[in-house]
């Protein structure tokens, strides 16, 4: 198996841990989202990843190397605006008081740190020589 085979694949599954409890945490916390911002998470943060970790396992690996660095470069964006630049419920300064409060910020914060990390992951691969 290659390393950088085991890294993405266990990037992915981490970064879907840390999303799953941060949109649990987004539930608790009644911070609703748009029709828009619902389809961006489900293409791009749950599936895109998802799929480049499968093919990460093929032959066609670089090609899930870019998906991967465009995926999380893509959710890095967007979970940057949502939770750290625009004024918003969803902005990890500005959510109600309670038990998920905590949760959430710790998750937004898990998510950056994840997608840095597979921007990174999925740049090598995606860059790798064909000769690997």
């Amino acid at each position: 198996m290659n390393k950088q085979t085991a890294y993405g694949t266990a990037l992915v599954l981490g970064h879907a841990l840390v999303a799953t409890v941060h949109g649990l945490a987004h539930q608790r916390l009644a911070i609703e989202l748009t029709v828009a911002q619902e389809l961006f998470i489900l293409i791009i943060i749950t599936l895109a990843p998802l799929a480049s970790m499968f093919l990460l396992w093929t032959r066609l690996r670089r090609v899930g190397g870019a998906i991967l660095l465009l995926s999380m470069l893509g959710s890095l964006v967007f979970g940057a605006v949502n939770h750290f630049m625009i004024t918003s419920p969803d902005h990890v300064q500005h959510l109600a008081q309670g038990t998920w409060r905590l949760p959430f910020q710790i998750t937004a914060v898990l998510l950056a740190v994840t997608e840095i990390i597979g921007c990174w992951i999925g740049a090598g691969i995606w860059l790798m020589k064909a000769s690997r």
